[in-house]
């Protein structure tokens, strides 16, 4: 399976459009050893002709338009991308949908939570519904495993499985959304042919004993780094929420993901949807030098995997 990180940081990218932090600023003004990053993003295929997206981020045009293999092939209208998992329903995962609305069938894999969300209490999402099929929705149940497949019939040889996890909904959900089921956020198990798995959490709200078993038996995770500290944003903004009070647990301190998850023999851990105000993003930090000595990466536009 090969694994093409389309896209790294949170909401916003890196630098962010209407930031001057200090990492935004010395990154614009080549001061900073860091590299600028789009919206995350990661897309996945065995067999070349058919890739199945990881969410759907605000910067997908701009995302396949820099990697050749999610081109057009041949004349007129045609896509490599097959289909796309939720993971959650945030608008930094999901509006790149609508730049897929130019008559082109997909296969959309999600928890009921999140179709509802998206199709009943946000009406824009119906864009997706310009022709018959256009959209073919899956809501497959929490834990079950099933197989990613193209709207042609075709086996992508890939097996998937959402877990819920303990986050809310979407800020755009109206107030009487939340009495669903719990799971408006999810992490995402994907087995390869080869047998090897994949954990993709940009949204990793908190961590049990029970997804870090599944973890633990991942070759490869991609996890949640958007706050290095769980105050990062009230001290650079002055004001704000806790890292885990949005849904994001932070990378350092007591109960932060470099701890929790620092004792996993074998696994590939990789830093993904970093934002723009996160130390670790300077590779001349204590804290990039710190994931480093625990053996983690940090997830870069353009970063491909093979499983």
């Amino acid at each position: 399976m090969r694994v093409k990180v389309l896209g790294s940081a949170a909401g916003g990218g890196f630098p962010q459009w209407n930031c001057g932090c200090s990492n935004c600023r010395r990154l614009r003004l080549g001061t900073l050893r860091a590299t600028p990053r789009s919206q995350a993003q990661v897309a996945v295929t065995c067999d070349d002709q058919h890739w199945f997206l990881l969410g759907a981020s605000p910067d997908l045009r701009y995302q396949i338009e820099g990697f050749q293999d999610l081109h057009p092939r041949g004349e007129g209208r045609h896509s490599p991308i097959a289909g796309v998992v939720l993971t959650g329903g945030d608008m930094d995962h999901t509006l790149g949908l609508l730049l897929l609305r130019e008559w082109h069938r997909l296969h959309v894999y999600s928890t009921a939570t999140v179709q509802r969300v998206l199709l009943h209490t946000n009406t824009i999402f119906r864009l997706l519904e310009r022709m018959p099929d256009q959209l073919r929705w899956m809501t497959p149940l929490p834990g079950s495993p099933f197989e990613l497949t193209a709207p042609d019939g075709a086996a992508s040889g890939i097996t998937a499985r959402l877990l819920a996890l303990p986050g809310g909904m979407p800020a755009y959900a109206p107030p009487q959304a939340d009495n669903g089921p719990g799971d408006a956020v999810s992490a995402l198990i994907l087995t390869a042919p080869s047998g090897k798995r994949l954990a993709y959490l940009p949204g990793l709200p908190d961590l049990s004993p029970a997804l870090l078993a599944e973890l633990q038996g991942c070759h490869t995770i991609l996890v949640d780094g958007t706050f290095w500290s769980d105050d990062e944003l009230v001290r650079m903004e002055g004001f704000g929420k806790m890292a885990r009070d949005i849904g994001h647990l932070p990378v350092s301190g007591e109960g932060g993901s470099l701890s929790l998850l620092g004792n996993l023999p074998g696994v590939r851990r990789i830093y993904v949807h970093v934002n723009n105000t996160n130390p670790m993003l300077d590779e001349d930090s204590p804290e990039h030098a710190l994931i480093r000595e625990h053996g983690w990466e940090l997830a870069f536009d353009g970063m491909e995997l093979s499983l």
